[in-house]
């Protein structure tokens, strides 16, 4: 018997590699001679690196990189098993919890690290870069990612413009001579998964300002700063962003990897399942199991135990989930491919004491699932 582990981390408590381990150590007790294949998963946002290089037997680089308020951090990024494909989580270089809850400001913050770690994966022969770009701390459309790839941002003089969606506003020219010509044979792919335009009610200041920092008054001047920043965009590369769905992610980062690096935005699932080869894997399987730390309603809109679950019905391979606690929509998962769900709390508890236990509390729950499909097995 063969048994493909597919999970998503459990927030705040377990990393997708650490929930297939104690998966698999619970099925082992009762399923000795089964072989498992433990495959980590995630969908584009925090985990992602750690999840496909432990799924595809990479390793993770450091380096010194610029923060979002322009100090040095210390950021990371993945190189798969197939050294020629990079993982980039934006939030290690320009994520909202590298920015001190009194120093939030879109209006200073910036992507430039975030170029630095395409330049780093670049210098290592990387020929394919997945960013997922989850979790930010800026509002600057990208314009320090493309400063650190070699694009001068440009002002009425000539000068080059400074860090944050605040600068935008004296943009008059761009100047990709300089842009590294390795982004011309790369792939990108962005792992976005939500749908809003770069500007506009539904636009990235709107939406997202608040959450780091922005006044209403900065919300609106940061929308204007990204328009003008569109137009010139429009104006200069002749690629128009603005309205693209997914533009407004991460503070307009989505519109920027679009525009300068030619990248392709993609469901954050979508790209690990491709990454990770769960297709080729799954194939081989008699079971699925999959899980996160809570099945709802969400589940269905393109999360790890939907996505997985998508692929095994191609094969028509029977798909379990395990999770921290079943949520509003957990009954809807038969539509999305699910063939049951299981819940890990076994008594009454809070859901700190489940968070705390989280590990002990998987390992028990699949032991049980264990028995049981060994006991089905025998009236097969």
């Amino acid at each position: 018997m063969r048994v493909v582990i597919a999970p998503d981390s459990f927030k705040g408590s377990a990393s997708a590699r650490e929930v297939a381990q104690a998966i698999a150590d619970g099925l082992k007790v009762a399923l000795p001679q089964a072989d498992f294949d433990l495959v980590p998963m995630a969908d584009g946002g925090e985990g992602t690196v750690e999840a496909l290089v432990a799924a595809t037997n990479g390793q993770v680089v450091t380096k010194q990189v610029t923060g979002p308020l322009g100090e040095p951090v210390n950021a990371f990024f993945g190189i798969l098993g197939d050294k020629e494909t990079a993982v980039i989580e934006m939030a290690a270089a320009a994520g909202l919890n590298l920015v001190p809850p009194e120093k939030r400001n879109p209006l200073v913050t910036t992507t430039y690290g975030v170029g630095e770690l395409i330049k780093a994966a670049l210098d290592l022969g990387c020929k394919r870069i997945i960013v997922g770009i989850g979790g930010s701390a800026t509002n600057d459309g990208g314009a320090g990612m493309a400063q650190a790839l070699g694009v001068k941002l440009l002002d009425e003089n000539g000068s080059t413009i400074g860090f944050g969606g605040g600068e935008l506003r004296k943009l008059a020219k761009i100047d990709i001579s300089g842009i590294d010509n390795r982004l011309r044979e790369t792939e990108i792919f962005v792992a976005c998964d939500v749908t809003n335009p770069l500007t506009g009610p539904n636009g990235a200041s709107a939406i997202y300002g608040p959450q780091k920092g922005a006044t209403p008054e900065m919300v609106k001047l940061l929308d204007e700063n990204l328009r003008h920043y569109a137009e010139i965009i429009r104006r200069d590369l002749g690629v128009d962003i603005e309205n693209v769905p997914g533009a407004g992610a991460a503070g307009g980062l989505g519109a920027g990897l679009m525009a300068f690096c030619q990248a392709k935005l993609k469901r954050g699932v979508e790209l690990v399942i491709r990454a990770v080869g769960l297709d080729e894997r799954i194939q081989e399987a008699d079971l699925v199991i999959t899980g996160e730390g809570k099945i709802d309603f969400q589940t269905g809109f393109g999360k790890v135990p939907y996505g997985v679950a998508q692929v095994a019905k191609r094969y028509n391979k029977p798909v379990i989930a395990i999770a921290g606690q079943l949520g509003e929509g957990s009954e809807k998962c038969r539509d999305w491919g699910i063939d049951a769900c299981f819940a890990i709390v076994n008594k009454p508890m809070s859901e700190q004491e489940a968070m705390a236990n989280t590990l002990v509390l998987l390992k028990r729950a699949a032991e049980e699932l264990g028995w049981l499909l060994k006991t089905l097995r025998t009236f097969a």
